[in-house]
């Protein structure tokens, strides 16, 4: 009875998923085998034409590691930067931990598009930064930052940080105070509390962290797009291209199935990974 219940519970959450996201996938997976003719459009035909055509041009290698190469760059340096951050968030007292959480969950509070474009203003050749370095003499010429794959990570970094951030706090927040105590007691240094205490316990959440952080930043699309324009093309920005300017579909969607795949084999490779770490090391 209690399963039945719960069941019932959960059937409508259930269904919602169903429908927004299991169904167009189903969707756009079958539509990944048709064809596509510029004269006759998509045609019924059911064939791996297109993951053979994805798999057997060498441009798009080039764009699904370029893809992956700015999603792990992001998601080193949101490691670097969000555990730190939240180790020193979870020493705080209750009043500057809660002006600090709201701190850190500001850029999630505005849309993406709007920070990007923030980012826009202050990259650009003639934007903050430049004109700022120009006026100090620090520089002749603009620096190039726009339409780089640096500018596409630094503006990801802003965006992806707070997931990070409360991954590792929360993998904090389950630790037991009295390690850091008994290894201070036995004469331990800050540095080797946090080396040899802290971060083995914080292990899962920089892991949960860091899938969260490499699968968004691998299928942006906002922020890629408006720094990276038509010079730096990644496979979110390629998939858009298919669709709504060559509109072969399901060569697009080929691309987006593949890239779903990619993300899922490194993600499934990466946990088992750590995990496997984890319990050789602390086992």
């Amino acid at each position: 009875m209690t399963g039945q219940r719960s069941w019932s519970l959960s059937a409508p959450a259930l269904a919602l998923f169903g429908v927004l996201l299991v169904v167009p996938l189903i969707m756009t997976f079958v539509l990944s085998f048709n064809s596509f003719d510029f004269y006759e459009g998509i045609s019924n035909d059911i064939s791996l034409a297109n993951y053979k055509e994805v798999l057997g041009d060498s441009y798009f290698y080039e764009i699904f590691a370029r893809t992956f190469a700015i999603a792990l760059a992001t998601t080193v340096i949101c490691a670097i930067i969000g555990v730190p951050q939240a180790y020193f968030l979870n020493r705080m007292t209750p009043f500057w931990r809660s002006v600090m959480v709201l701190v850190t969950l500001g850029p999630l509070l505005i849309s993406v598009v709007v920070r990007t474009l923030g980012w826009a203003i202050l990259l650009g050749n003639k934007g903050v930064i430049n004109t700022a370095l120009t006026d100090f003499g620090l520089i002749e010429r603009p620096v190039k930052m726009m339409y780089t794959s640096g500018g596409i990570v630094l503006a990801l970094v802003h965006v992806m940080i707070p997931f990070m951030v409360l991954a590792v706090w929360a993998s904090l927040q389950r630790q037991d105070p009295a390690t850091e105590a008994a290894a201070e007691s036995l004469g331990a240094g800050p540095v080797v509390i946090f080396r040899r205490v802290v971060f083995p316990q914080v292990i899962p959440g920089i892991l949960s962290g860091s899938l969260i952080v490499f699968s968004l930043s691998a299928s942006a699309f906002a922020t890629p797009a408006i720094l990276g324009g038509r010079r730096i093309k990644v496979v979110s920005t390629t998939v858009y291209d298919e669709f709504m300017n060559t509109l072969n579909w399901p060569l697009g969607a080929a691309i987006a199935m593949l890239l779903l795949l990619a993300v899922l084999v490194i993600m499934v490779s990466w946990n088992r990974l750590v995990e496997r770490r984890y319990s050789e090391v602390f086992a």
